[in-house]
């Protein structure tokens, strides 16, 4: 394996260990979806838009992309991640949210399909399927004692953050001199505000304040500069494979702390789409290898 790619898939490995976390912090710091949305969305932005002002080599060429379609599209996209990735916690099961928001892999190839030209294979319909009837079955597994109340609104909104995270990435795609850093915490700032405005912001104090900022300021932001800078060495699907840890270690590190079980139906369906998305990642970079050779 090449030495750029060893380096790659260390970060990948350590981005996704420093988000695992990430839904335990948010359970701790008690706050409801809306009051999630302003901190976090907050913070992020701060964070990010503090870094593309020091890191930009080219601030007008920056705004100039970040004002095309696929800056705009890109934008509204992370909005909506933030939006709908703290409503879904907030009302759901962790591991339902995570098991949905782990088919962004199948969302990314069916819009690359529609918008990029891609080709859409057998594997990637039977995969969708597969993944979807996981989901399916940990929504209906039930007994999620104290995880959240509407585990069918949480699933919903992990699916449509998994297609909005697609929707993000494939505008990358299609316009790679689009600022990340800046597309990334405008959206994270509109979905902030939004949260501020129906919440006010609500009160965080003492453990909540420290949870949430935790996750606001450090880790996200550290987490996504990871993954971002993973993928300039090594390929998507292999950064894709280890976001794959996320999806396991989330719901287990609430478990450990918060007791926050997983009934056997929903680990079934859980594991359903991690080896169903397993499976595809290594069928795409197999496919990957054999077009380069």
């Amino acid at each position: 394996m090449p030495q750029n790619s060893t380096f790659g898939l260390s970060l990948a490995l350590a981005a996704v260990l420093l988000l695992s976390p990430d839904t335990l912090l948010m359970r701790v710091s008690g706050l409801d979806g809306f009051e999630m949305m302003a901190w976090r969305g907050g913070l992020v932005s701060i964070v990010m838009l503090s870094l593309w002002l020091v890191t930009s080599r080219d601030r007008s060429g920056d705004l100039a992309a970040f004002a095309s379609g696929p800056g705009l599209v890109a934008t509204l996209c992370q909005a909506a991640n933030a939006i709908l990735f703290a409503t879904g916690i907030a009302v759901a099961p962790v591991a339902v949210v995570l098991f949905a928001l782990a088919t962004v892999p199948i969302w990314a190839a069916i819009l690359g399909a529609l918008f990029l030209g891609d080709r859409i294979g057998r594997a990637t319909a039977v995969t969708c399927i597969a993944v979807l009837a996981g989901i399916g079955l940990s929504v209906l597994a039930g007994g999620h004692g104290d995880g959240g109340v509407n585990p069918v609104l949480g699933a919903f909104c992990g699916l449509l953050t998994a297609i909005a995270l697609a929707g993000a990435f494939t505008s990358y795609r299609a316009a790679p001199r689009l600022p990340i850093m800046l597309s990334l915490g405008v959206g994270a700032g509109l979905g902030g505000t939004l949260g501020l405005v129906v919440s006010g912001g609500g009160e965080a104090d003492g453990l909540a304040l420290t949870a949430i900022a935790t996750t606001g300021a450090i880790i996200l932001p550290a987490a996504f500069f990871m993954l971002g800078s993973a993928s300039r060495y090594t390929s998507g699907a292999n950064v894709s494979l280890f976001m794959l840890l996320e999806t396991v270690l989330g719901p287990i590190i609430v478990w450990i702390a918060l007791g926050e079980a997983v009934p056997p139906l929903s680990l079934l369906g859980g594991a359903i789409v991690v080896v169903s998305l397993a499976l595809y990642l290594s069928h795409q970079r197999r496919a990957l290898r054999r077009s380069s050779s």
